[in-house]
């Protein structure tokens, strides 16, 4: 995925870094890393759990290329998908140069996930910087000092930033701290490149979005995204054939909704913001299968960039 970039390149020395965005879910790492980046790279969705893999997010900023690593929120796991992703997360952590523990402002009461990621920094000798996230909807900001304070007496962070990644407020005044923090050395990547996701995987993440966004309960996370067909035409468009994987018929059901109007609405989001996205007429073509062990398939893991034993 990529943009067109008018900048000169840098005659100076550059720099270019890895940061880790950690984060119990729903706080709002992948809204965040959007936001820096300027186009859409992870998927977003009110639902927790939303991101399951490592998405990179890279973003420039004059002679520093920043590549930020949106992980998936950390939290107990109870599941081997839960598991998976718990440690995709440690792992994108692991091969970070800065890391940011992003916190929700908004979140009544002291999150025990929070607590759980701090505690895991701690026993890695790991040093963070916090970010605050939805500061706009707190309107306090005695509550946004007395939480900044209280997370910052273990001595775990090297700053503080107080943001809205939805509202932008605050984000290029951290970004611009980060970029100082970055070693020197050359870009890994092309200026104009967003991400390292491949364009089939990006367009299985888009349709899941969307089936997160009407569905509701427990169907979302028994339920998966793959990308079977990419056929382009000499006209410009795209053919793209997506299979939905479910655990049970009575999910199937749910997924394509009476008369088949819910996989309907999705299909169309789904085919709308592809076609932003890629800059080219898509036709999206969605069918719905029941696989009850998905979740314990390999090859379903492999395809979400996940490890099936984590």
């Amino acid at each position: 995925m990529s943009k067109t970039v008018t900048n000169d390149p840098p005659a100076g020395p550059t720099s270019c870094g890895f940061i880790a965005v950690l984060g119990a879910p729903n706080a709002g790492k992948s809204t965040l890393v959007n936001r820096v980046v300027g186009e859409k790279v992870s998927i977003v969705s009110p639902k927790v759990q939303t991101t399951r893999a490592r998405m990179l997010g890279i973003a420039m900023r004059n002679a520093a290329q920043l590549i930020f690593i949106d992980t998936p929120g950390i939290f107990a796991p109870k599941r081997r998908l839960d598991r998976a992703m718990v440690a995709a997360a440690w792992s994108g952590a692991g091969d970070a140069d800065l890391l940011l523990l992003l916190v929700d402002a908004a979140k009544r009461g002291e999150d025990p996930d929070t607590r759980r990621i701090m505690d895991g920094l701690q026993q890695q000798k790991r040093k963070a910087i916090l970010v605050i996230n939805k500061i706009d909807l707190v309107s306090d900001r005695g509550k946004l000092l007395t939480l900044a304070a209280r997370l910052n007496e273990g001595g775990l962070f090297t700053d503080t930033f107080m943001v809205s990644a939805e509202t932008g407020d605050g984000i290029e005044d951290m970004v611009t701290v980060l970029a100082k923090r970055l070693p020197q050395g050359p870009h890994h990547f092309p200026p104009d490149q967003l991400s390292d996701a491949p364009q089939r995987f990006l367009a299985a993440e888009v349709t899941r979005e969307h089936l997160f966004r009407q569905l509701h309960e427990e169907v979302p996370y028994s339920l998966t995204v793959e990308t079977e067909g990419w056929e382009e035409f000499k006209d410009g468009s795209v053919k793209i054939s997506q299979i939905i994987f479910v655990g049970r018929e009575a999910h199937k059901a749910i997924v394509i909704g009476k008369g088949g109007q819910r996989i309907k609405e999705v299909r169309e989001a789904a085919q709308k913001e592809l076609a932003t996205l890629i800059g080219r007429p898509v036709h999206l073509f969605l069918f719905v299968k029941v696989r009850e062990s998905w979740t314990e398939d390999p090859e379903r893991y492999r395809a979400m960039g996940l490890d099936f034993e984590p």
